[in-house]
């Protein structure tokens, strides 16, 4: 019996333009990012940092789908950078709290623009960009 292989090509894949268009975002942010010094990962932890002010490393984990093995040394380096402060927490001491820094929350301004640029680079219309969000937040884990 001949078995149908059709499961394993490439154009049937919804992985592979999930994949090639996160490469192609990333692409996209890596020269306005380095302006303003800071990887991707980096600034997702600086956008939560800007709305939250103070996080503790799990429940950053859990908001940006990172582990504490990812966000440990991230984490480190930001601190280096005098973004964020990284302290034991007062009641739990196995809870580590990261708080932004006058010099993070100085930031903000430098970054306010890259959403909008990157807006600009990709072709879709606002109504189309609010139904793949929606779609692909449906994918990831509660």
């Amino acid at each position: 019996m001949e078995q149908n292989y059709d499961s394993l090509l490439l154009k049937n894949q919804l992985c592979f333009p999930l994949y090639a268009a996160s490469r192609e975002i990333l692409r996209m942010y890596t020269p306005l990012l380095k302006e303003i010094d800071l990887t991707y990962t980096q600034y997702i932890v600086m956008m939560v940092l800007w709305e939250e002010k103070e996080i503790s490393v799990g429940e950053l984990g859990k908001k940006l789908y990172l582990d504490t093995g990812t966000l440990s040394p991230l984490l480190k380096s930001m601190e280096k950078k005098s973004l964020l402060t990284r302290s034991r927490d007062t009641v739990d001491e196995r809870i580590v709290k990261i708080a932004i820094t006058k010099e993070g929350d100085a930031l903000r301004e430098k970054a306010v623009r890259i959403p909008e640029k990157i807006g600009s680079c990709i072709k879709l219309s606002k109504d189309e960009a609010a139904f793949l969000y929606k779609i692909l937040y449906s994918m990831l884990p509660s």
